[in-house]
């Protein structure tokens, strides 16, 4: 199959440019004339004859204009070095999470998408970029970044199944079709309404006098209600579909275009000057990365290499929704929400793996190994994704006994008793039985950007790969957990799991699901990072607050009561367990974990290991000089919070 791509990859003419003209809305000066902000719409034409484009799902069924190509438009937003020299050569780009902006809020602090925070990443003379590639961001949401897919041809074939999964927080009648409050895909003819009482049940079906789908189009009524933590599927023979792979297609043209050059009608003033391109994706971003260079499109229309570096961010072992008919992107897949979608779908490793199941065999890096386009890899994780996103699977053998081996230019790093996202003090539950968790890791994710420009610009090697491993006694199965026995905490029972679902005959071949939903034909093992006596994740890399703790810090939490299915776990969140102030205290409540008192002498005693812990951080390149202070005063405020 390899070797076809390649030949087919050959055919490609170097004229060939998708990016037809662009419209620039606005450019306007930022950070006192230092940057400049350009907005704007690009527009592409997409030729489902080159051979480049041969792996969009369905582009073959596209709508076609005059020229024989797919037309599609993407909001664009770049944030540039007004003097081109004063600039790294580098873009910077960050796959769009549901529309949004995140990335100056992880590398500088900020406070917002709008906010230029510190300015760091901008001192370092990167060219940001973004541009949208989702197709259901309503229309509604202005200030998000907005894709136009082509729709199918009117004679097109459009079978195919969609399947609507839902939760309610709540006791109601009403169900949305839509994940996230994104655009529903349009229901031709509705199929069928399931329940369940849990993952391990077996969908029951309801009578359809029961249910109807709701005036709107975009949601199913149930008079009798539906019951808050059961999981509700709908499914539907779906109608006017998009090609929904042109979103991954458009970002691979639109970077190409800016480190390679070519003619597109419309753009004004000054263009980026880089020659270079790092890939950043957070969460469900980071799983489209790994679909992106699954798919093969790191390869452009005329075979160079898009992205010089790839940098998935919480994704666990996902890829998702992203190429296929019918695909809903936003889906994402946690233990107990969008549960069964073809999210963790082998391959799972970026080396060549074997199913021992299904006997089959394939590497996340294949094609891009075999166009000779293999970008430097960063696959980032927290203690969330081990519980919530089958992350172990990224380094593991598929049966789960082994490690397994990774590419020479892929880095994975485990950060130690953090949760999907940085998160600040004070306390509080956000829909959960115990505190979230409050680590805030994005100094680290700082200096592994630094880390990466590097590698790809001159070559220094990054750090070493950081994560726990079979071998070191550092991953477990749930039976083998030693979690302490904290009075009132109950560590989860069903985390995530990896499962084999059959959408059908042709969803492999074809992407089009038959079945819904789908048959669970078995599931990967699932392995969770071991713990130490005070139930914090061994292997990876540990935050002062970590490892100087005054908490046990996890990647787990559950459900509260009142959201229904209490004991399953709740998505995103980790928890924080403060230990007990003194020995007396820890006596009383049966706590197995040291005192803060019989741990440190004092606050200062305190703050002289975290001083040291931040030191050997920074030692091993998992933190910069210039933020040790930033570092330090998180865990003075912690101290404050949970020792006085």
């Amino acid at each position: 199959m390899i070797r076809r791509y390649l030949c087919l990859l050959a055919l490609a003419g170097a004229g060939s440019a998708a990016v037809r003209s662009v419209e620039i809305s606005e450019r306007t000066p930022v950070l006192d004339g230092v940057y400049e902000r350009i907005v704007g719409r690009a527009h592409f034409g997409m030729n489902p004859k080159l051979a480049a484009n041969r792996i969009v799902r369905d582009l073959e069924l596209a709508q076609l204009d005059a020229a024989g190509g797919a037309e599609c438009a993407a909001d664009f937003y770049i944030l540039q070095p007004t003097d081109a020299a004063k600039g790294n050569g580098t873009v910077l780009f960050e796959v769009s999470n549901r529309g949004g902006k995140g990335m100056l809020n992880r590398f500088n602090f900020a406070a917002g998408a709008n906010d230029f925070g510190d300015g760091w990443v901008m001192k370092q003379g990167y060219t940001l970029v973004w541009l949208g590639w989702e197709w259901d961001i309503p229309a509604s949401n202005r200030g998000a970044l907005h894709f136009t897919a082509p729709h199918y041809r009117a004679e097109a074939p459009t079978d195919g199944l969609v399947r609507a999964e839902f939760t309610p927080e709540k006791s109601g009648s009403s169900m949305p079709l839509s994940d996230r409050n994104q655009d529903a895909i349009p229901v031709a003819k509705a199929i069928a309404l399931y329940v369940r009482s849990g993952t391990e049940s077996a969908p029951r079906r309801i009578p359809a006098e029961k249910y109807s789908l709701g005036a709107d189009g975009h949601s199913v009524e149930m008079p009798s209600g539906f019951e808050a933590g059961m999981l509700y599927e709908f499914v539907y023979q779906g109608k006017d579909p998009v090609v929904a792979g042109t979103g991954l297609a458009a970002v691979r043209d639109f970077i190409s275009f800016l480190k390679y050059g070519g003619e597109a009608g419309g753009w004004s003033g000054p263009r980026p000057s880089v020659k270079l391109a790092i890939g950043f994706g957070i969460s469900q971003s980071g799983r489209w990365l790994r679909e992106f260079v699954y798919d093969g499109f790191n390869a452009d229309e005329s075979g160079r290499k898009v992205f010089d570096g790839i940098w998935a961010d919480v994704a666990g072992a996902g890829r998702g929704s992203f190429n296929f008919r019918y695909a809903q992107p936003s889906r994402d897949g946690w233990p107990y929400a969008n549960v069964f979608y073809p999210t963790d779908v082998f391959p799972f490793t970026d080396t060549d793996e074997t199913d021992p199941v299904t006997g089959q065999t394939g590497g996340l890096l294949d094609r891009a190994r075999a166009a000779r386009v293999l970008p430097k890899i960063f696959f980032t994780n927290d203690s969330s994704e081990y519980w919530g996103r089958a992350a172990s699977l990224i380094h593991v053998a598929a049966d789960g006994r082994s490690d397994a081996p990774i590419s020479t230019d892929t880095r994975i790093y485990f950060m130690a008793g953090v949760q999907h996202f940085p998160r600040s003090l004070p306390l509080a539950k956000q829909g959960t039985e115990y505190p979230i968790d409050v680590v805030d890791h994005r100094p680290v994710q700082r200096a592994l950007l630094a880390a990466m420009e590097a590698w790809i610009k001159d070559g220094v090697t990054p750090p070493a790969s950081a994560y726990p491993h079979i071998a070191d006694g550092q991953l477990t199965n749930l039976a083998g957990l030693r979690f302490p026995a904290i009075e009132g905490v109950t560590p989860p029972q069903h985390p995530r799991v990896a499962r084999r679902l059959d959408f059908g005959p042709e969803f492999e071949s074809r992407g089009v699901i038959l079945q819904e939903p789908p048959k669970v034909t078995g599931a990967f093992p699932v392995l969770v990072p071991q713990v130490d006596a005070d139930g914090i994740d061994l292997g990876g890399v540990r935050l002062p607050e970590v490892s100087v703790p005054l908490a046990t810090l996890t990647g787990w939490n559950l459900r509260a009561a009142e959201r229904g299915a209490p004991g399953e776990m709740a998505e995103f969140y980790g928890s924080t367990f403060p230990l007990a102030k003194t020995k007396e205290a820890r006596a009383a409540a049966h706590d197995p974990r040291l005192s803060i008192a019989e741990r440190y002498g004092s606050r200062k005693d305190y703050l002289e290991r975290v001083n040291a812990a931040a030191d050997e951080l920074i030692g091993r390149r998992f933190a910069m000089p210039q933020d040790r202070d930033f570092v330090v005063e998180r865990a003075a405020r912690l101290w404050d919070a949970l020792a006085q």
